[in-house]
């Protein structure tokens, strides 16, 4: 199995220019190779594929001498990149999707990465440093012992400027977690984060409309710096900072939620959410947006696949809300979000919105299983 460690990295003044000038080389590669493949195509119909390529960029190092400065791993997972972006847009070509062309790179971009690969013992953690190709050993806040064999190092900059290393290992032993002996439904909502069938209750921290004020007296402050100037560097940082503590909330909330599911119930059923839809909305954008539905789930199909736990996805369109859990009525009333408690008019049981879908999920998923 594998897993990704990641660690924050703090380099020398040396290390971090060689970092920064990696960062640039991956760029050029992509964009450059993004562009060849783009004109062989509009020539002569051909296409240009990642060996290409790759055996390409050999000859064109002899040209750019710059190139070999950086570490050659870095390079060829970036034109794997390149190649992945492909893969994924002519796959939504035949699906009928929203093809969605690579695009060229910008410098302008305040996140950076690049990915080393693994050969031999060119990447190692050590208790206060990592080691990387090129970059030699480099300070690190290791907060946890890495396990299995390591298969590559992405090497990343967010927008506040703070580096980090996130190592892959596979072979990665996950000793599965004690059965609970329970199953639970699970409805994600806006009022609060997520409701159970067991009538459990995860609030909503809404981390984004607490800190929104803040923010916004931020970011009048950089709108009124020069651009180019020093200023406006320094006051674009403490908006990225602020914007970085959110997400962190937000991710750290997710992951309490989720790792509570996980160890407390053996299967989860869950309903199957579409948010880049929903944030359409613009009246609910926002609050979809803080809620970030997407992660909990994302996180939900890993640690249950990782603790030997089953999730159950249950159809978006199953009308969990509407649906009476106790006598199958339909009540097209509660189409209405405001509609937060109901009365069913053909058994009279009186439904709280939330957690009657979080059991009609429930019995949906054991559903599914059953017909499976």
């Amino acid at each position: 199995m594998e897993k990704a460690y990641k660690f924050r990295i703090y380099p020398n003044k040396t290390q971090e220019e060689l970092i920064q000038k990696t960062f640039g080389c991956t760029r050029y590669v992509y964009n450059y190779y993004l562009a060849m493949r783009k004109e062989k195509y509009e020539s002569d119909k051909a296409t240009f594929n990642y060996y290409a390529c790759s055996s390409d960029l050999t000859s064109h190092k002899k040209v750019k001498d710059w190139l070999r400065e950086v570490d050659a791993t870095a390079l060829q997972s970036s034109l794997n990149d390149l190649d992945i972006a492909y893969q994924n847009f002519f796959r939504r070509v035949k699906s009928g999707g929203k093809p969605g062309y690579p695009r060229f790179k910008s410098k302008r971009d305040n996140r950076k990465s690049f990915k080393s690969k693994a050969v031999g013992s060119n990447i190692r953690l050590f208790d206060k440093y990592v080691r990387l190709p090129k970059l030699g050993n480099i300070k690190c806040r290791v907060s946890k012992q890495i396990e299995g064999r390591i298969i590559s190092a992405n090497v990343s900059q967010n927008p506040s400027g703070k580096y980090f290393v996130s190592v892959l290992c596979t072979d990665v032993d996950i000793q599965p977690m004690e059965r609970a002996g329970a199953i639970v439904g699970v409805d994600l909502g806006l009022k609060e984060l997520a409701i159970t069938s067991d009538n459990q209750h995860f609030a909503n921290p809404k981390h984004f409309n607490k800190s929104q004020k803040k923010l916004a007296k931020l970011q009048r402050r950089l709108s009124r710096k020069s651009k180019g100037s020093n200023n406006r560097e320094k006051a674009r940082i403490k908006v990225a900072r602020l914007h970085e503590h959110i997400a962190n909330q937000r991710l750290d909330n997710a992951h309490k939620v989720t790792t509570s599911l996980v160890r407390d119930y053996d299967l989860i059923a869950m309903e199957t959410l579409m948010p880049k839809n929903m944030v359409k909305n613009h009246r609910l954008a926002k609050a979809v947006g803080d809620a970030a539905w997407g992660e909990i789930a994302r996180q939900l199909e890993y640690k249950c696949n990782w603790y030997g736990k089953e999730l159950v996805k249950v159809d978006r369109f199953y009308p969990s809300s509407q649906t009476c859990n106790s006598c199958g009525y339909k009540n097209s009333d509660t189409k209405n979000l405001a509609v937060r408690e109901w009365g069913c008019p053909k058994c009279g049981t009186h439904h709280d919105r939330d957690v009657n879908a979080a059991k009609n999920i429930l019995d949906e998923g054991l559903r599914i299983l059953s017909v499976a």
